[in-house]
């Protein structure tokens, strides 16, 4: 095993190869290789250039475990539709989402059974940014914005940044699975709420939510008159077992106070192109939507839809063999962990972040920050940055070579040995 003061981009061994099949009218067989590692460092990328400044881990021997991007090399049709352009030579102002549109369409509709219309989309950079413009257009500055914690980091900055409050409503964590207390949300009601965001699947615990929690989230919010924006952008990263359902599925009576956030971003890591989308039924919320739109120029740029398109048309056979191979490295790391005495990893159902829980070692969360970074050279994620419930946690993205996460789960055993 490697300690922390070497050299972290470990040459993988050579695990099987992972084949997957394109869609069923074709019979073309594709493998992809996830098992390479791939130097990301001084790439402009934030996932590993960053890791000194914001976590104290040296640059050259650190693994990079905290923001959800991947290590692997984007579906290879992705990379031909951006080769294709490049040689274009011309880079100017982009128009027509229409193709994007209809691939978005399709994919919705095979993957996950989910027909919508394109008109109910309107493109961003970004569902931060989609999620900014839905507080700005569906609430006023001191109204709330319901959050079941932990929950996604990036969305609490937005909604104070707005000048809004946000109602922070903890999961109860039931023998490492969380589930909703609606009976607390209620009690925290104060008839100023207008919104509740919701990350389905769920960010950092990787639940998979059930039909029937899905509909208790919608009859909440038809009772007390909420705008739902629902986060479905680890919709495609479900592990096997588990299948996600949109919540316009699950009710489609919500829809004319539904915004669901969609976005290629995460399933084809291509979280770089900064695009996304909103859909929107209700035209009404539509047009409020789209002055806030207006009021902040916001534009698409040209790459993030030529990628885009080209994921949901062409990427079905790497979708598929990346969750294989994220299942593999979700057994590995999660077994690894929670064989440190305290230490126990929740068995995520989807996404490919694993939320531990340090609370059994008995340390303060500083102390466990430090044995992360400084003893064992990796940044991970802060679990109080989630809000209330995320004490004592840690979230680690296992996005990376299996030789990597192997080096992760020595270090990190290595540098909790005293536990034992």
């Amino acid at each position: 095993m490697a300690k922390a003061g070497q050299a972290a981009l470990v040459a993988a061994p050579k695990f099987a190869s992972l084949s997957a099949t394109t869609p069923k009218d074709m019979t073309l067989t594709m493998t992809f290789d996830f098992d390479t590692p791939i130097d990301r460092r001084n790439t402009h990328s934030s996932k590993w250039d960053r890791i000194e400044q914001l976590y104290g881990v040296n640059p050259n021997t650190g693994l990079s475990m905290w923001t959800a991007d991947m290590d692997y090399a984007a579906a290879p049709a992705i990379t031909e539709a951006l080769a294709a352009r490049v040689a274009h030579g011309v880079h100017g102002y982009f128009t027509n989402d229409r193709p994007y549109l209809e691939a978005m369409q399709g994919w919705m509709q095979r993957r996950h059974n989910w027909h919508l219309e394109t008109d109910w989309v309107i493109n961003c950079t970004g569902l931060v940014n989609a999620f900014a413009h839905c507080v700005q257009a569906y609430s006023e500055p001191g109204e709330g914005i319901i959050q079941f914690t932990p929950f996604y980091h990036s969305f609490a900055p937005v909604t104070r940044a707005n000048g809004r409050e946000i109602v922070q409503i903890p999961m109860q964590n039931e023998s490492g699975r969380y589930l909703l207390d609606m009976d607390a949300l209620e009690s925290r009601m104060s008839g100023r709420e207008r919104v509740l965001a919701w990350c389905s699947p769920h960010n950092p615990g990787g639940r998979v939510w059930s039909v029937e929690e899905l509909r208790q989230v919608a009859d909440f919010c038809v009772k007390h008159d909420l705008i739902l924006v629902s986060d479905e952008i680890h919709c495609d990263l479900v592990f096997p077992g588990h299948s996600h359902t949109t919540i316009s599925n699950a009710a489609p009576y919500i829809a004319d106070r539904l915004v669901t956030l969609v976005s290629a971003s995460k399933t084809f890591n291509i979280a770089g192109a900064e695009f996304g989308s909103a859909v929107i039924p209700n035209p009404e919320l539509r047009r409020k939507f789209r002055a806030v739109y207006a009021a902040n120029c916001t534009q698409t740029a040209l790459y993030g839809p030529l990628m885009a398109e080209a994921a949901f048309r062409h990427g079905d056979a790497w979708v598929d063999a990346v969750v294989q191979y994220l299942d593999g490295n979700r057994k590995f790391f999660e077994a690894g962990v929670s064989e440190i005495a305290g230490v126990q990893a929740m068995q995520v159902e989807a996404t490919y972040l694993s939320w531990v829980d340090f609370s059994g070692t008995g340390m303060s969360q500083d102390e466990i920050h430090r044995r992360i970074a400084k003893d064992a050279g990796i940044a991970a994620s802060s679990g109080p940055s989630f809000g209330p419930g995320g004490e004592n946690f840690m979230r680690f993205n296992f996005a990376m070579t299996r030789a990597n996460i192997a080096e992760a789960v020595a270090r990190l055993q290595d540098a909790f040995r005293d536990l034992q």
